[in-house]
Formats: C-alpha cells, sequence, structure tokens
C-alpha cells in the first residue's frame, strides 16, 4: 500500500507540471505578495484535488463514452483561453495600476485595476475563491488521465488516501512554482510597466497553451 502512495505521490508531481496548471497558477498570482501568491497556489490545488476526486469516483460508478471523456479536456482548455483574454484585455485598456506605500515603516507595493485602490481583503478573497474554482475545473479535463493511472496501480479502486497522496504531490510542485512566482513579484514587478508587460505576457501564454490543449 505504501508503494502504491508513493507511486502515486509521484504521479501528482508529474502531473503538476502541465503548461496548463503553471499557467493558470501563474495568473492568478500576478502582482500578489508573497503570503497571498503562496495561498492562491494552495487553493488551487485543493480545488484540483477535490475535483479529480469527484469525478473520479463519479466515473467508477457511471459509463461515459469516450467522446464525452475527451469533450471533458476542453474545460481546461477554455478556462486557460478564457483568462488569457481577460489579462490581455486588462493590459491592453490600461485598467492595471501599481502604488507604493508604508506600513509600519516598510514600503509596500499594490497593485489593483479600476480606478479605485480598495484596501481591505475583498480582492484577496475573491481570487482565492477565483483560484479554488479554476482549479476544480481544470480537474475535469485531467479526471480521465488521473482514473486510468490509479486504477493501474489499484485495480480500479479510488480511495481517498490514493487522491490525498496524488494532491500532495500536485502542492508539493504548486507550492514550489507560487514561491518562485512570489520572487519575480518582490523583484521584478516594480513598476507600472513592467506589471503590464507582465500581464500581456502571462495573457499570451494562456492563448498559446489553451490552443494547444485542443489540437
Amino acid at each position: 500500500m505504501e508503494l502504491s502512495l508513493l507511486l502515486i505521490f509521484w504521479y501528482g508531481v508529474l502531473h503538476a507540471f502541465g503548461p496548463d496548471h503553471l499557467t493558470a497558477i501563474a495568473d492568478f498570482s500576478i502582482g500578489k505578495g508573497r503570503r497571498k501568491t503562496l495561498f492562491i497556489t494552495f487553493a488551487f490545488a485543493i480545488g484540483h484535488g477535490i475535483s479529480l476526486f469527484l469525478f473520479a469516483k463519479l466515473l467508477q460508478s457511471v459509463e461515459l463514452s469516450d467522446r464525452l471523456l475527451a469533450s471533458a479536456d476542453l474545460v481546461s482548455s477554455g478556462v486557460i483561453m478564457a483568462i488569457g483574454v481577460y489579462l490581455l484585455f486588462m493590459a491592453a485598456t490600461d485598467r492595471i495600476h501599481i502604488g507604493r506605500h508604508r506600513h509600519e515603516g516598510e514600503e509596500h507595493i499594490h497593485i489593483w485595476f479600476g480606478n479605485s485602490h480598495d484596501h481591505d481583503d475583498a480582492d484577496f478573497e475573491k481570487r482565492t475563491a477565483s483560484a479554488l474554482t479554476i482549479g476544480a475545473l481544470m480537474g475535469i479535463g485531467g479526471v480521465r488521465g488521473m482514473l486510468v493511472t490509479l486504477s493501474a496501480i489499484a485495480h480500479n479502486d479510488v480511495n481517498l488516501w490514493m487522491v490525498l497522496s496524488f494532491t500532495l504531490g500536485v502542492m508539493t510542485i504548486f507550492m514550489g512554482f507560487g514561491f518562485f512566482l512570489a520572487l519575480i513579484n518582490d523583484n521584478l514587478l516594480t513598476s507600472r510597466r513592467n506589471v503590464r508587460a507582465a500581464f500581456a505576457v502571462a495573457g499570451a501564454v494562456s492563448l498559446i497553451v489553451g490552443s494547444q490543449m485542443l489540437i
């Protein structure tokens, strides 16, 4: 049993390196502080794991056609492309702003959208909820491959421990990537020009990755 869980953990690590996953995390983490970036990344991983577990259990008891399962992959590509369009729109319409001020003697950089700068946690809570939701939606696209792999290891018996091992493997990579993004936010996104360029690049990459998933 321990060897099976270790293999599933390693599969989660490999699964996490998918360009669609890393692209989605980058899209949600641009311009955020280290704590917020890691929390958003954590939420994405949790949503992804829960979704994969629920749909894996569903597919064990319900027979679905290969065509319908293949169409589920369109969900992931659609989500990535929609995010890409949104980020490009924000960059092109000059709706991304950056400001500096001090809290307790330390200078902080804040990035916000639109015309007003809100200091409460509403935007952070929305982004966290969105990351959780996007992680769950993208789990729909990956559930077929995960189910095949887990079933091969456990003879068609997908249980909670297996999914927890898989989620832990995914989370290991996601959190490491989130920490890397936090360093980029802290050291490179220090001007409005850099922030707009980062959003434009992230949007373009999202469109490329999403379109490649349709091929």
